[in-house]
């Protein structure tokens, strides 16, 4: 009899303990589904989410429609453009073919691409994975030629590549992320393995995970199953489509699923894919000549959210938004896929964190983590913000960033946008509706020295600015820039003209832009710096 009753209250307690679980488990993906809500929607795009835990998806969701026209739901299933996350894939390619002998990190980059001009120290590829390289980006250097993505392919970017007379600084010396190492690194599989990216990708790492919703798309001409069409916010709650034939792969390129990059998630824990070895290599960090470690390993950046480690990257191209971020310690992954170039999925990632790994943090997150819907926002007096507007320069770089005023509200031009800005405190202020996390600090030095704004973005070096003061040349000095000017390295003529007393850049396939003059013979213009030299 004792025995029975023991048995029964062992029962009872699984049961209630199996009961407790599931409330608390149906507590957190509700939590989850209330942060998505407003995506989750029949007239919207939106994301698909797989959050995993010990080796499991514990919760995947669609919100929002992959497809517009065709009212079709985003599911778990639904294969989207992942931009920068595809960098890992690539670097496992050159990790796996040095494995194979095939290649070496320190070969110079120049025994697979001849075509590239000698710049006298060697770039190798090692350089080329850590951002090291000091090659020019080649989807910046479009957008300065006004030429659209989809119009380079292959050998075009190869060719606009080897055009480049100048690297941006010695091999080694700096870190500046470029897209152009990565596609040199696809360049580079190819001529190495004889088998193209896609192809050796498919064989070495999607098919042994039974990543069946994968490839690098380098055909854009390809039918895609379950594909998730692209969008951008357009006017009165509408939107637009993202129509590119852009299909240069090694920047990105990847076509994949939540459910798939689970099972490439999983290979970090169990080296199904290139062992122990390579996935320790996959994690080992970046060094520049001065001996300075970088936070960025192989298209994997280590960092931390609110004490704990995490590894990651996230993507960005057209209508496309992605982030897949693994806190490995904890065994905890959140992967966020969207069609939405406004969505904000590493913000929305580390939000589903705050959720599931809330008790096990150890520290306050620093303030460019905080979530915007969650920051508690004053109203400064006019005057606060007043002494704030003007122009502020990076002392090292030259980039000028703006701040104006508009009724109460600050409004930040920089990186080729606008942002508005709201008080935290009287010298921090949040980055609304910013791509990435953004926080804003103002410092004020002695009446002598310019006022300091130091911009914190996510997973980059805050960087900081001083105050100066605009030059504002009359037309008839402004007239004294007009006229074409030839550039051999991108075979584009640019034109200057002066209208309405504003100096304008016009070139082929970009709107009429208007110059913003900064210091002598400096200007700024959709995010590009402009310096003329007199002869």
């Amino acid at each position: 009899m004792n025995r029975l009753f023991r048995l029964r209250t062992i029962l009872t307690a699984i049961l209630l303990l199996i009961f407790v679980s599931s409330a608390i488990a149906d507590k957190k993906t509700d939590a989850v589904d209330k942060l998505f809500s407003q995506w989750d929607k029949k007239d919207t795009p939106g994301c698909a989410l797989a959050i995993v835990k010990d080796g499991k998806i514990i919760y995947k969701q669609g919100y929002g429609l992959a497809n517009l026209e065709l009212n079709v739901p985003i599911t778990p299933q639904s294969v989207f453009y992942i931009g920068s996350v595809s960098k890992q894939f690539v670097t496992m390619c050159i990790a796996i073919l040095d494995k194979q002998g095939k290649l070496s990190l320190d070969d110079d980059i120049r025994k697979y691409v001849p075509e590239l001009p000698d710049y006298g120290p060697p770039i190798t590829v090692r350089h080329l994975i850590y951002h090291t390289s000091g090659l020019r980006d080649y989807l910046t250097l479009l957008g300065i030629a006004g030429i659209d993505f989809g119009a380079y392919h292959e050998d075009d970017v190869v060719e606009l590549i080897a055009q480049q007379k100048e690297l941006n600084f010695a091999p080694g010396k700096e870190y500046l992320y470029s897209n152009s190492g990565y596609f040199l690194l696809a360049v580079i599989v190819e001529r190495a393995s004889g088998k193209s990216l896609r192809k050796f990708a498919e064989q070495n790492i999607f098919k042994p995970l039974g990543m069946k919703n994968s490839h690098f798309h380098d055909d854009y001409r390809i039918l895609i199953k379950n594909r998730a069409s692209g969008y951008f916010p357009a006017e009165e709650g509408r939107y637009k489509n993202f129509i590119s034939t852009f299909d240069c792969v090694g920047s990105g390129g990847l076509f994949t699923s939540v459910e798939d990059l689970f099972l490439w998630d999983q290979n970090f824990y169990h080296h199904k894919v290139g062992g122990k070895d390579l996935i320790d290599l996959m994690h080992t960090k970046g060094k520049l000549n001065s001996g300075e470690e970088l936070d960025y390993a192989f298209a994997l950046g280590i960092g931390e959210y609110k004490g704990l480690k995490t590894v990651g990257h996230g993507g960005a191209l057209g209508g496309y938004r992605s982030t897949l971020v693994r806190f490995p310690e904890q065994n905890f992954s959140v992967i966020c896929l969207s069609n939405l170039s406004s969505f904000n999925p590493s913000k929305l990632a580390r939000q589903v964190a705050d959720i599931y790994l809330a008790g096990q943090f150890k520290e306050e997150a620093e303030p460019v983590t905080k979530p915007t819907e969650n920051a508690k926002f004053i109203e400064l007096p006019k005057k606060k913000l007043q002494e704030k507007v003007g122009a502020y320069i990076d002392p090292k770089t030259g980039a000028v960033r703006t701040l104006g005023l508009r009724g109460n509200t600050l409004i930040l031009e920089a990186f080729g946008e606008r942002f508005t800005l709201a008080a935290v405190s009287e010298t921090e202020f949040q980055v609304l509706k910013a791509p990435v996390e953004m926080v804003i600090k103002f410092e004020n030095q002695k009446k002598t020295k310019p006022m300091l704004m130091h911009i914190h973005r996510e997973g980059e070096k805050s960087e900081t600015y001083e105050s100066f003061k605009l030059v504002k040349p009359t037309p008839e000095k402004l007239k004294e820039y007009t006229g074409d000017y030839y550039s051999d390295e991108l075979q584009v003529t640019f034109r200057l003209a002066l209208k309405k007393g504003k100096l304008h850049f016009v070139h082929k396939n970009a709107p009429e832009s208007p110059l913003q003059p900064t210091l002598k013979d400096k200007f700024t213009e959709r995010g590009y710096r402009i310096n003329f030299i007199r002869d």
